[in-house]
């Protein structure tokens, strides 16, 4: 019986030595709620500035043109003569002012902004937390991230250093510092609310979405953790909800931002491949026997895929060690490549492995923007448009492809519960190539008919 009551308060004293730790593995967990962020801020904000931008709108700006003028693109709106008289005449090119936030990084004056604030700015103002006024001009911009490099003339800034996105986790606290609505120097907080978020604002979407309040005017700001590190540019939000705001990463924008400042422009890896995620429909159409990887639906001739004997068909499994469950991770492992890299494609073809060596090439040069007009036909929920130069131009297709583009999706559609995406490319459906408008009605009416029928 004295044996076991020692060993019994043997136990107790373990267990009392082991709640300190306990606790203070509990406390490191719970802590993170800050009390206050006010010296956060006041450390960021000599390194958050204002800018005020002004821009020609010609012909009266984008209502006037998408009424009156020619909305869809192409010739002479033939309604233009019928209703000239009732407005006397197109009205006169106006300036218009807009407002943006940025952060400076480093002290003789680089600024970090969004591309859409400074884009087709007549001029660039920057304000800084003392209300000292620098004009700036464009160092470099890239479309596709949504990224602008701009400096002003001026020493000694307070610049923000760079945090690691990939290390910020889901839950963590961040700031985000702005001018929404022209508010300048405004600060709001919240947690990381998820990251890796896709909302089709580009080939390149992977925000950090988050809860602190993000509103007009905050584009082109820090978000930072409580070290005071930038780990995203605030960018988007969602104007129907609230509390949603998104972010560029950190680790995203530091490449970009370092090829602007050396080259004016940003080159990105190509392959040279059209690529579609294996679903198990796909999988079970084309014999193929796992559902991982991405399926290549189409090598462009001469391109880099198809020098190094990469075919349609091909199911990519890794490239180099980073393994490629989707095409997403292909086209931001591609995109982050250098330019002449070589890579290591591992591969399945007709069920056994390959590995191929590729040399990537450029990317051609393209816009993020695509035209949502209204133009198309609405099948299935897609609102589609036959490919042209222009568009293959802007989504960085070969000129001479074919096939329709995404442009809208019904709400609730089977289009819209698939995994296809705005600015996707519609070559085949059910092996019947879909080269026109034409074509592309026809079967996906007659593949509508069939699905009522069965």
């Amino acid at each position: 019986m004295k044996q076991v009551n020692k060993i019994f308060f043997i136990i107790i004293v373990v267990a009392l030595m082991a709640a300190p730790a306990i606790a203070k593995e509990n406390y490191e967990s719970t802590r993170m709620v800050p009390i206050s962020f006010a010296k956060l801020a006041k450390q960021a904000k000599p390194g958050v500035v204002n800018i005020q931008t002004v821009k020609t709108i010609e012909g009266g700006g984008r209502v006037y043109k998408h009424f009156f003028g020619q909305p869809f693109g192409g010739q002479q709106n033939p309604f233009d003569e019928f209703f000239a008289p009732f407005f006397n005449q197109r009205p006169q090119n106006r300036k218009e002012r807009s407002l943006g936030s940025g952060f400076i990084i480093s002290k003789d004056g680089y600024i970090v902004t969004n591309n859409h604030v400074i884009k087709d700015a007549d001029q660039i103002k920057v304000i800084l937390h003392d209300k000292t006024e620098y004009d700036a001009a464009i160092i470099g911009t890239d479309p596709m991230s949504d990224l602008a490099l701009i400096k002003i003339k001026a020493k000694k800034l307070k610049p923000l250093k760079f945090g690691s996105s990939s290390e910020t986790e889901v839950g963590s606290w961040v700031v985000a510092i702005g001018s929404p609505f022209g508010l300048e120097q405004t600060v709001t907080a919240g947690i990381v609310s998820a990251k890796g978020r896709i909302i089709g604002a580009g080939p390149y979407d992977d925000f950090i979405q988050t809860d602190a309040s993000i509103n007009p005017g905050n584009s082109g700001g820090p978000l930072l953790n409580l070290d005071g590190d930038v780990i995203g540019i605030n960018t988007a939000i969602v104007r129907s909800g609230q509390g949603i705001g998104f972010a560029i990463p950190s680790d995203l924008a530091t490449d970009v931002i370092d090829q602007l400042k050396e080259e004016k422009t940003v080159s990105r890896g190509w392959m040279g491949v059209a690529i579609q995620n294996i679903t198990e429909q796909l999988a079970k159409y084309y014999g193929i026997k796992e559902i991982k990887g991405v399926y290549v639906a189409k090598v462009y001739e001469s391109d880099p895929a198809d020098t190094a004997g990469i075919k349609v068909g091909d199911v990519i499994l890794m490239i180099n060690d980073k393994k490629i469950d989707s095409s997403r991770d292909l086209t931001l492992t591609i995109a982050h490549s250098s330019v002449g890299e070589r890579i290591t494609v591992k591969l399945i073809r007709d069920g056994k492995e390959k590995m191929v060596k590729v040399k990537l090439g450029k990317r051609p040069d393209q816009d993020s923007e695509t035209s949502h007009t209204n133009d198309g036909y609405d099948l299935f929920g897609f609102r589609l448009k036959q490919m042209n130069s222009d568009i293959a131009q802007r989504l960085g297709y070969p000129e001479d492809i074919k096939g329709l583009v995404v442009i809208d999706m019904e709400s609730g559609s089977h289009a819209a519960n698939s995994s296809i995406r705005h600015g996707d490319l519609l070559m085949e459906v059910n092996r019947h190539k879909i080269a026109s408008i034409l074509l592309g009605i026809t079967t996906l009416f007659l593949l509508r008919t069939l699905n009522s029928l069965s």
